[in-house]
C-alpha cells in the first residue's frame, strides 16, 4: 500500500509556511509531509527531517533543500546545532509508528505474523522486547503495560509472563506473547474490536523506546528553537501523547495554543486511510519572549 500521509492538508495549514523558512520534519517516515513542506519552499527555504529508523534513508528526496538526519527526535537541539541551525520557523511531528513499521514483520510491532519480540523504532541501538521482558521484574512489567497500555488485566499479564521465564519457557515471538495475553485477559471484559493483545503491545513499545520521555524532550526542543510567530504542530495517536501535547500547548508560556479542540480526520480521509481515525493533530505558536 503507498504511504498515505495522515491530517497533510491540516498540517501544513497548522505550520503556515514561510517560503524562505527552515522547518523541521520531527518523524520523516516515509516522507510524505516532507514532501509537502518542500512544496511549499522556495529556492531558499531549508527542511531537516528527523528518523530514528535507519531505514527511513530510502524514501529522502535528493533535493538541495532537504536534510535528513538518523536521529531520535529527542535529540533536536543537539542535531540543529550540528546543522549549524540557530532557530527554525516550525517543526512538525508526527507521532507513533508508521504503517510501514507494523508491516515489516519482522520489526515486532504487529502480532499478525510470528517475530522476534523487537520493537525498537531503531533496530540498532537499545534494548528490544525482548530483553525487557526476560529482564524485568514482575511488578516492572505490570506497570508499564497498566500505564502506558491503560490494560487492566496487566498483572495477570505479567505474572504469566514471568511464570513461563522461570519455568524455562520464555516467551518466544510476537505470536507467543499475544497467546499469553488473551489467556491472561478474563473473559467478557469489553473490549470492543480490537485484539485483547493491541494495549500490551503498545505499552511495550512505548516503554522500549522510552516515547513519552522523547516527546518530552522533543516538545521542549521545538519550543526552545522556533521563533517568534513559528509554529509547532504535533499529530498524536493515541492519549498519552495526545495529553503531553495538550498540556504542554497550554502551559508552556513560549507558546499559545492555536487549536483549542484537537483537529481529527474528516469522514472521506478515513475512508480512504483508517489509520487516520484516531488522529488528532494540535497547534501552537511561539510567542516573544517578553510575552
Amino acid at each position: 500500500m503507498p504511504h498515505i500521509p495522515v491530517l497533510a492538508a491540516a498540517a501544513l495549514e497548522a505550520l503556515a509556511i514561510r517560503p524562505s523558512g527552515t522547518y523541521v520534519d520531527a518523524t520523516f517516515g516515509a516522507g510524505g509531509h516532507s514532501a509537502l513542506i518542500l512544496e511549499q519552499l522556495d529556492a531558499a527555504g531549508r527542511l531537516v527531517a528527523l528518523d530514528a529508523d535507519p531505514s527511513a534513508g530510502a524514501f529522502a528526496p535528493a533535493d538541495p533543500r532537504f536534510t535528513l538526519v538518523h536521529a531520535n527526535f529527542r535529540t533536536l537541539a543537539e542535531q540543529l546545532d550540528a546543522l549549524g541551525i540557530a532557530a527554525v520557523d516550525g517543526v512538525l511531528f508526527d507521532l507513533g509508528v508508521s504503517s510501514m513499521q507494523f508491516d515489516e514483520g519482522e520489526r515486532g510491532f504487529s502480532f499478525r505474523v510470528a517475530a522476534p519480540l523487537d520493537m525498537r523504532l531503531d533496530p540498532t541501538s537499545g534494548e528490544s522486547a525482548a530483553t525487557f521482558l526476560a529482564t524485568r521484574d514482575e511488578r516492572e512489567i505490570a506497570d508499564a503495560i497498566y500505564g502506558y497500555g491503560e490494560e487492566r488485566a496487566s498483572r495477570r499479564i505479567a505474572r504469566a509472563i514471568v511464570a513461563l521465564r522461570e519455568a524455562g519457557t520464555p516467551v518466544r515471538d510476537t505470536l507467543d506473547l499475544a497467546g499469553v495475553v488473551a489467556r491472561s485477559v478474563q473473559r467478557g471484559t469489553p473490549r470492543g474490536a480490537i485484539h485483547p493483545a493491541t494495549r500490551t503491545f503498545q505499552a511495550l513499545r512505548i516503554a522500549v523506546n522510552d516515547e513519552l520521555g522523547a516527546l518530552h524532550a522533543g516538545l521542549d526542543a521545538a519550543l526552545a528553537r522556533t521563533v517568534s510567530g513559528g509554529r509547532i504542530a504535533a499529530i498524536s495517536f493515541h492519549s498519552l501523547e495526545d495529553r503531553i501535547v495538550k498540556h504542554t500547548f497550554r502551559e508552556d508560556p513560549r507558546v499559545r495554543t492555536l487549536t483549542r479542540k484537537p483537529v481529527v480526520a474528516a469522514d472521506d480521509e478515513v475512508a480512504a486511510n483508517p489509520r487516520a481515525r484516531s488522529a488528532k493533530l494540535r497547534v501552537a505558536e511561539r510567542v516573544a519572549e517578553s510575552q
